[in-house]
Parts: C-alpha cells; structure tokens; sequence
C-alpha cells in the first residue's frame, strides 16, 4: 500500500492520528527514522491503526510493529522508533532482548520463506498469501503469535465463513500454517486456526457445495473432448494426468520433475491437504501423459512437469474454464467424484479407495492400525482405473 499522507513529508500530528479514517500508509515526514502508521479497514467495517517502523538490519529492509492505536500513541511510537534507530545505530539489532516469541507476522513470513523455492511465479503467490491474511486479519499481524486464541482467530474468519466461504477457507489454511509453524518452532502448543475453530464455526449456510462430476462411463468421452480442443497441450495433459491420478488439481497443476521415480509420484506434505508426504503409483497411461509432457519441459529436476504457454503453472482457473467452455458437465475436482463412484461400483473396497484419494481416516482406532499406504494395492486399482478411462 503506497504512502497517502496528504501533508507528506510533514510529521504527523496526535489530532490526524486520531481522526483520520481514511485506509493507507502515512508516514511521519522526514526524521522520522521509518515510523508509519498504518490504516486499514478490516472485514467487521472498523478502522485497525498499527504502527509499523521501515528499517534496515543488517542491510536488509525489516518492517518492526510497535503496536497499535490508540494504545500506542504518537509520542511512544515515536520513542520506540527512536530507540530503535539508536540501536541500529550501535550495531545492535533491536529484536534481540525484546520479545523472544514472533508476531504472527514473523510466522507468516516463516511459512511463505519456506514455501518460496517452489513457487515460480515471480512473487505472485507470496503476495497473494500477505495480501489475503493482511486484508482480514491485520488486527492480529503484530501480535505475539502466543497471545492469539481461538476467539481472535473465530473474529477474524466468522464474518466471512457464510458469504465468502472460499475466502474464509484460504485464510484459514494459512493461519493454521503460521501456527503449525509456531508450534514447530516451540513457540506455543497449539493451532487456534485448527480444528477447534473448525467446531466453533457455522455450519455454511449454503450447504456443502459438490463438484459437478460425470458419470465413470462418460469420462472416456470427456476426456477425448479435452483432447479434441483448442486447449494449449499442457492444460489437455494436466486434465488427463488429474483424471487418472484421481489427485487434486492444484497437485497436478504444481508436479516437478524431482517428485517423480519411475513409476510412484511423492507429492511432498506441503503440497497436500492432508499435509504429508503421498505417494501415487503410476499406471501406464500416467506414465504416458508424462512422456508427452517431456515435449514442453526442460526435463530439469525442480522443474514444472506441465508448465503453462508461458512456462508458469497452470492456473486452476484455466482447467474450469475449459470444462466450461466445452460444457462436459463436471469440474476438473468432480473427477476424483467420478473414480470414487466407479470404486464403489467395481467393489474396490471403502479403505482402499479412500486411501487413494489421500482421504484422512477419520476413525482413530481403524487410523491407528493402518500402518501402510497400501502402494501396491493402489497401484493395481488405479492401473484398472487407468485402462477403463482410455
């Protein structure tokens, strides 16, 4: 967000601090020593003020919370930012010594940092995850991610879990991450994202929404439709592979090279809803689309087995629209729909098609004593999968 100081340059004065109402950045003028206040209309229609300080530690630029208004005021921000500089100024970073538990700032951070060697899109989905967790729960960024619970986090999604439940859902998923990454770190022993949160919240007035799926004897046809069109080969390809994995799209969409061993795909625990490690065993024609996939990739190891026409990954939105767009009747998601009803009609068994969704078992006692990912029972059904499809 730029700056929108209409005195820029000036320094702030108490009276705009407390009146003004109008989201932005607005910085302290010139000796400042970075001090802005940030204003921000959260998802409730209330003003968030937070003071945030721009500095420089150990030549690299660093955003520092020193709290919010109008616990904060002008004058101990301005002590803060001051003591601050002083501190830098001494060689001494001003982090040290002060609070040893990061803001759920620093865990996002944290989280995006880690994720960020496999993100090929210039920075976009780092945004995307800032803008989205900053737009609704900006109230809560500065704080010590040990002094938020569950109620703070249920402000901060509650408003939106009827309306805006996909929304809802991704900030959600990424606070939880913060957290998860917070516990990690030993930072606090749970995740008030989690399932707690998951009780706490209102059943979704809508209902809960189903994929469009076909039935398992008209995806043949839907698949040779997908051929048939206009679509760049790599999107045609990744609706292939996405029907004949029975995976997610946003796995197939992300697959690298390196994932692969000849014949088992390892989609890494970041990459999954469950969060771990699943293996996908192959059937020859997986291990087909891939060999076709080798027309458009480099074939390096990290990267994108299915990249775009412009080498990025393809978007999710780019396999909707062409089941839209040659009207198939399903989503690229009804798919795994599709291989689950063609499971139960082929008398696969409950635990052996759900393990190949990567569905979690819910039953704590049948979860405790399944000790294998049933690999080559899976490979065996979705070699069978594979042959009825194509």
């Amino acid at each position: 967000m730029r700056e929108s100081n209409p005195r820029a340059g000036l320094p702030l004065s108490a009276t705009f601090v407390r009146q003004v109402n109008r989201p932005g950045v607005y910085g302290d003028g010139r000796g400042g020593y970075g001090l802005t206040l940030r204003v921000r209309r959260m998802t409730n229609g209330r003003l968030s003020k937070v003071w945030v300080q721009r500095l420089r530690i150990n030549g690299r630029a660093t955003n520092l919370g020193l709290g919010s208004f109008p616990v904060v005021g002008l004058a101990t921000a301005r002590e803060r930012a001051l003591a601050n500089r002083t501190k830098i100024e001494a060689g001494i970073d001003p982090r040290v010594g002060e609070s040893p538990t990061p803001t759920l700032a620093d865990a996002l951070e944290a989280v995006i940092e880690g994720r960020s060697g496999s993100w090929k899109d210039g920075g976009r989905s780092a945004e995307i995850w800032r803008n989205s967790v900053r737009n609704h729960a900006d109230n809560l960024l500065l704080r010590p991610v040990d002094q938020i619970d569950t109620a703070d986090v249920l402000g901060v999604i509650g408003p939106l879990w009827a309306d805006r439940h996909d929304t809802a859902k991704k900030v959600r998923q990424r606070l939880s991450l913060a957290f998860r990454w917070a516990m990690a770190a030993g930072h606090r022993p749970d995740d008030p994202a989690g399932e707690a949160l998951l009780v706490a919240l209102p059943r979704n007035g809508t209902g809960r929404r189903h994929m469009a799926a076909l039935p398992p004897d008209e995806v043949p046809a839907a698949l040779a439709a997908v051929d048939d069109s206009a679509a760049y080969p790599t999107t045609k390809l990744a609706m292939r592979l996405l029907a004949l994995t029975a995976t997610r799209s946003g796995e197939v969409r992300g697959m690298r090279w390196d994932e692969t061993d000849a014949d088992v795909w390892t989609i890494p625990g970041e990459r999954t809803k469950v969060g771990r490690d699943f293996r996908v065993p192959l059937s020859p024609q997986a291990l087909a689309v891939l060999d076709e996939a080798h027309r458009y990739s480099d074939g390096a190891p990290d990267s994108l087995v299915l990249p775009s026409a412009r080498g990025r990954q393809i978007t999710a939105e780019a396999l909707s629209k062409l089941c839209h767009e040659l009207d198939l009747g399903m989503t690229p998601h009804g798919l795994r729909s599709s291989f689950r009803d063609w499971c139960a009609e082929s008398g696969v068994s409950r635990e052996l098609a759900e393990s190949c969704l990567a569905h979690v078992v819910k039953n704590t006692v049948e979860a405790a004593y399944r000790r294998s990912d049933l690999l080559q029972q899976r490979r065996q059904v979705m070699n069978t999968w594979g042959h009825y499809i194509t």
